[in-house]
């Protein structure tokens, strides 16, 4: 085909009754002038034009098979939910409800109010206030209560984590002052004592996430920045969520009255989500996908690896799964994948549903501690659909 050959757009547009025929014909046409340049037959142009309108359609946001081994997988959408607590999220989504309203007093509630008890018996919490994600717990918590005030923080825990999120950034934009303690790799609590003064708001321990600082290395524990916090009557913020000091309903109340924390705050999906998982964490943990995965005998994954290669003529190979999310980085858990041919890589991803496992030592390693046993049927037939 020569490029005075092509149809014009609106003639391949034409060729179709679809409302998005019109962009998707210039994708077409534009893709062929490149081919045809390129001296490579454009193909089947009404064929593509179908494939673009279809694609155009489909959702971006798609179920993916984990078959990298790592459980809470944040480019993969980190935890997965239970059927208990999809049920709930999608009894909640299906009409209206009771997120800020009080059935009993027949008046304004307080969507906190649904989480509330369960994390109190989850975590022995006098109070709790849910936020979007742990970034925006850390600023509402130095915004309400370190606001134009020091908070003091060790150096080797000045980190960045994903997509830029820096503790030093979050201070600035809580409006709080950062007070920098210790070096880089050690730091103890006679630090933090001594860099306490008039203008000091809190102590700040932060969770250092996906990374760890190895060798000559020294940070105080919990136990140690409580008892410095207690001698001077400071608050100890802990990314963890522990080391509460003092009575902690009193600083949630301060949290929660905070401007930030409208904007912050969890709609009723997520509170759903989380409503339906912390009851399952209390009375049958194992019903949580995460906690199943993280708990599951090295034999039954190796058993789950062993099916998936009898069934894609693949061979088991002993690894290592890990936590993921950053929460425990040199965590290591024993696991079994099924090894095959590096070539399957890119055409799993591109499959229905996509597969995504790791390529090490020229194999496409997949990982079954993070594969349900129904899944591996469908990895199965992925694996079959990418070879043919």
């Amino acid at each position: 085909m020569r490029l005075r050959d092509l149809p014009s757009v609106d003639e391949l547009a034409r060729t179709s009754d679809d409302p998005l025929a019109v962009e998707a014909a210039r994708v077409v046409v534009g893709r062929a002038r490149e081919q045809i340049r390129a001296g490579a037959d454009p193909g089947d142009l009404g064929e593509q034009l179908r494939g673009e309108l279809r694609a155009a359609r489909e959702p971006r946001l798609r179920r993916v098979l984990n078959a990298t081994g790592v459980i809470v997988h944040t480019n993969l959408g980190r935890a997965p939910l239970a059927e208990a607590a999809l049920e709930h999220v999608a009894h909640a989504a299906a009409g209206y409800s009771n997120l800020e309203y009080d059935l009993d007093a027949g008046a304004r509630g307080s969507r906190q109010t649904h989480v509330a008890e369960l994390l109190h018996r989850l975590t022995g919490a006098d109070a709790a206030l849910v936020v979007n994600n742990n970034a925006a717990a850390v600023l509402l918590a130095l915004a309400a209560l370190a606001e134009g005030r020091e908070v003091v923080v060790s150096r080797g825990e000045l980190i960045e984590i994903g997509d830029g999120f820096r503790i030093p950034d979050v201070l600035a934009r809580s409006g709080a002052k950062l007070r920098e303690v210790g070096t880089t790799n050690r730091t103890r609590a006679a630090d933090y004592d001594a860099a306490v003064g008039p203008e000091t708001a809190v102590l700040l321990r932060v969770h250092q996430s996906n990374f760890r600082v190895v060798g000559f290395t020294e940070l105080p524990t919990v136990e140690e920045l409580s008892h410095v916090a207690r001698s001077h009557g400071l608050v100890l913020v802990d990314d963890l969520g522990s080391g509460a000091l003092v009575d902690i309903g009193d600083l949630v109340e301060r949290l929660r009255r905070h401007p930030l924390q409208r904007a912050l705050r969890a709609d009723k999906l997520t509170l759903a989500a989380l409503e339906g998982t912390l009851r399952l964490a209390l009375e049958t943990p194992d019903e949580v996908p995460v906690l199943r995965m993280l708990r599951e005998p090295a034999e039954s994954v190796r058993a789950r690896a062993e099916r998936l290669a009898a069934l894609v003529g693949g061979e088991v190979e002993e690894t290592i799964a890990r936590a993921g999310g950053g929460a425990l980085p040199l965590a290591e858990l024993p696991s079994y994948a099924c090894a095959v041919e590096e070539n399957l890589a890119d055409a799993l991803r591109a499959g229905d549903p996509p597969v995504v496992g790791i390529v090490r030592d020229g194999r496409l390693l997949l990982d079954c501690r993070t594969l349900t046993d129904g899944e591996v049927d469908e990895v199965a037939a992925a694996i079959a659909a990418a070879r043919a």
